[in-house]
């Protein structure tokens, strides 16, 4: 198989000729750009080129040769923007390792040594501490109370940093005539390449509530206030669906995967009740993916963090195809029980090793093994995607991120 039919066929629940595999295909299945020099040294590939892409969570642009080598199956179309060294520029890492931002961010370096980060209009909305390794949001527009009405919600949106420093494609969204050239790279990229496509869409409904109410304040709103919460959601939805037609328009003949993202789980269980979830979230992702699969070829991606079993039903319901990061490491979400009550309803895109406690802490052998036990669980009949939980962070030794993907190789090549 190709790349992109072992991942196509892994979302159909078709058994591939191996487990594919993801770095990098979007912000939530990445690598720390600490973590990714690190890693290059390690194997001898020198330090220059370590871009980081997304800003916010400092993340790297997986470069081609690490791609090759660890067999990776799906990329980012973002990574088709933002390729001539002119776009970028040198800087140093907390850890003093040289790294590249894009030409557009400038951060604002304090005396203290934290950073602050400002929107368009010099407002200022992210601080990264001193020795941390991603911003954090500072400014909350509706933290007092909600707006009247929402005709200035797109310049409100725009303070907020996942919108304001936004990584590839959509920081060029303001470029003349994006969607044409949005087509245009993503047409030269399936090309290039054999790898499944992914468009990052985001479409957030919930976690644009904490975006803009800080996250108390809008989880009392959903009990508090639900006309409120009714009034932002709709106002959100008629963006996102005027969002989704231009994707759609523009490359839903050639991506292969819309990816999108809404945070709904903790470490004990989801945020709400499945009942509130029915109420003022699924009618909504439901037609979200409902237009894509309308509309375009493209399958149905969506990042959740945290325990989310509960929901599970109803995400699948909306027409979710897959589900990342199968936070594995959360009450309620044993991969044994997922693979057993989930796995021929959705494929689990992540889950394959456990990014807060073995691959930090483990040694390359407890990894490997680790790895092995999670792909007999979550690999046959298809249904799977390998990848850790979330994001490689920074303090990953790099023989244990070479002895997590060797460990895939092992699995495939025994089969």
């Amino acid at each position: 198989m190709t790349s992109r039919e072992r991942i196509l066929a892994a979302i159909e629940h078709r058994q591939p000729d191996r487990v594919p595999v993801d770095l990098g295909a979007t912000p939530s299945s990445g690598i720390s750009a600490i973590a990714y020099g690190n890693l290059k040294r390690h194997l001898g590939l020198g330090d220059d080129h370590t871009r980081i892409y997304d800003v916010v969570q400092q993340l790297a642009q997986p470069e081609d040769v690490i791609l090759d080598r660890f067999g990776v199956d799906a990329i980012d179309l973002g990574r088709a923007f933002n390729t001539d060294d002119a776009g970028w520029y040198d800087m140093r890492m907390g850890d003093g390792q040289p790294a590249q931002y894009p030409a557009w961010f400038h951060p604002e370096r304090q005396l203290d040594g934290s950073f602050r980060a400002r929107s368009p209009d010099g407002a200022e909305i992210a601080h990264m501490p001193a020795g941390s390794t991603y911003f954090d949001q500072t400014f909350f527009p509706y933290l007092d109370e909600y707006p009247p009405d929402f005709r200035h919600l797109d310049d409100d949106m725009r303070k907020i940093p996942w919108a304001a420093l936004v990584h590839s494609p959509w920081d060029h969204a303001g470029d003349p005539a994006f969607w044409d050239t949005l087509r245009e790279k993503a047409l030269a990229l399936r090309q290039s390449s054999d790898r499944a496509l992914m468009i990052v869409v985001g479409c957030n409904l919930f976690e644009w509530g904490t975006f803009l109410r800080r996250i108390d304040g809008f989880l009392c709103d959903l009990a508090a206030e639900p006309g409120k919460v009714e009034a932002l959601l709709d106002a959100l939805m008629q963006r996102h669906q005027a969002m989704l037609e231009n994707v759609c328009r523009a490359v839903g003949d050639i991506a292969d995967i819309c990816r999108f993202g809404d945070d709904l789980g903790t470490n004990g269980g989801p945020f709400m009740s499945p009942a509130m979830y029915r109420r003022f979230f699924q009618p909504r992702h439901a037609q979200l993916c409902a237009y894509v699969h309308r509309h375009s070829r493209m399958k149905t991606f969506l990042h959740s963090c945290g325990s989310i079993r509960a929901l599970l039903p109803d995400l699948i319901a909306a027409g979710f195809e897959v589900i990342n990061p199968v936070q594995t490491n959360c009450r309620d979400m044993e991969p044994e029980r997922l693979t057993k009550e989930f796995g021929r309803d959705v494929c689990f895109w992540g889950g394959g090793c456990d990014t807060r406690h073995v691959l930090p802490r483990g040694s390359p052998a407890d990894v490997k093994r680790h790895v092995h036990e999670r792909l007999e669980i979550f690999a046959p009949g298809g249904g799977f995607v390998f990848n850790p939980v979330h994001n490689i962070l920074p303090d990953v030794p790099p023989r244990n991120i070479v002895a997590m993907f060797e460990a895939v190789a092992e699995f495939n090549g025994a089969r």
